[in-house]
């Protein structure tokens, strides 16, 4: 979801995936929605199902017993036969999700379901056929890893046919108010009040970064639909990850404020060592106030805040 050139070339590219069956990869951090990339692919031209593949959570003896199943006595406690994941997938979509993790044995086996499609399920005798679309998915980078010896090199040429790589959501802003409405609609139908956003708040996510990508943004606006108080959303009602980047940037403003206006009519205090983050708000806001005479909207203006937020630092700074 979203307006901006980099979402529109992964939208384009999702339609020319559902037209085959060829393995694709999709490279980018954690968060940018590499999973439901992987459903719109399969849901564009559906067929059978999609099975995700957690293989950061196949570990131990029986992950090949989870991915390809099992015969019944093939091992202790193997009481019955067992289709397993890749099984399931046949005739629809395998999403192997962190394919990166995945140990360097069942890459192996991995490559020989890509290249001949077909597997055997551990105990059995014979091979089987699918036909399924295999897509892989990881934050990590994989060329590094073939270098380090920690994925095989014949394995990423066969999954770098059709690959993907999803921005992460600060390389596309734009995009953060239609995500902010879509996932507000969502959280409404699971219960969660609606809410609107006001200046500062549309701010304060438009400035942060969002290390967690779109994963991190959905939960963080289902926490401020959870926990705001009545009416307009207000800065207290948001995570303090993003509280402390808005200060950050507030006090950065303020910052350039006392460099470009030296406010020669306004007697500065001597210069301690070490001055807190709030005498230094404090400082620029009586020198932007005496600066304009006194005119609040001027004084907002040019400290680059809001006209509420200047009304509630002078509150809190006990300015008149």
């Amino acid at each position: 979801m979203g307006q901006s050139p980099e979402i529109a070339s992964i939208r384009r590219l999702i339609e020319k995936a559902s037209r085959n069956r060829l393995p694709v990869l999709l490279l980018g951090e954690s968060g940018t929605g590499k999973e439901v990339v992987a459903r719109a692919i399969h849901s564009a031209n559906p067929s059978g199902q999609l099975v995700p593949i957690d293989c950061g959570s196949l570990v131990g003896t029986l992950m090949e017993s989870e991915l390809f199943g099992h015969t019944k006595g093939s091992f202790s406690g193997a009481i019955d036969n067992k289709k397993g994941l890749v099984e399931l997938a046949d005739g629809g979509t395998a999403f192997f999700d962190e394919i990166g993790d995945l140990p360097l044995e069942m890459q192996v086996k991995l490559l020989r379901l890509i290249q001949e499609r077909e597997f055997r399920a551990v105990g059995a005798l014979n091979w089987r056929k699918v036909d399924l679309r295999i897509i892989t998915a990881t934050h990590r980078d994989l060329k590094a890893e073939v270098a380090a010896g920690r994925f095989r090199q014949d394995l990423y040429y066969r999954l770098n046919v059709l690959v993907f790589h999803l921005p992460p959501l600060r390389d596309r802003k734009q995009d953060i108010p239609l995500l902010l409405g879509h996932f507000i609609d969502q959280g409404r139908e699971q219960g969660l009040p609606e809410f609107c956003a006001g200046d500062d708040v549309m701010r304060a996510l438009l400035a942060y970064d969002w290390p967690g990508n779109v994963r991190e943004l959905k939960h963080c606006i289902d926490r401020m639909a959870a926990v705001h108080s009545e009416g307009v959303l207000q800065m207290a009602d948001m995570p303090s990850a993003l509280r402390y980047q808005m200060d950050s940037s507030s006090l950065q403003n303020l910052s350039d404020v006392l460099e470009q206006h030296p406010f020669a009519e306004f007697v500065l205090p001597p210069r301690a060592p070490v001055i807190s983050i709030s005498d230094s708000e404090k400082l620029a806001i009586m020198q932007a106030l005496a600066a304009t005479q006194g005119e609040r909207g001027k004084a907002a203006h040019l400290l680059q805040i809001g006209r509420t937020t200047l009304y509630r630092k002078m509150k809190e700074y006990g300015i008149d």
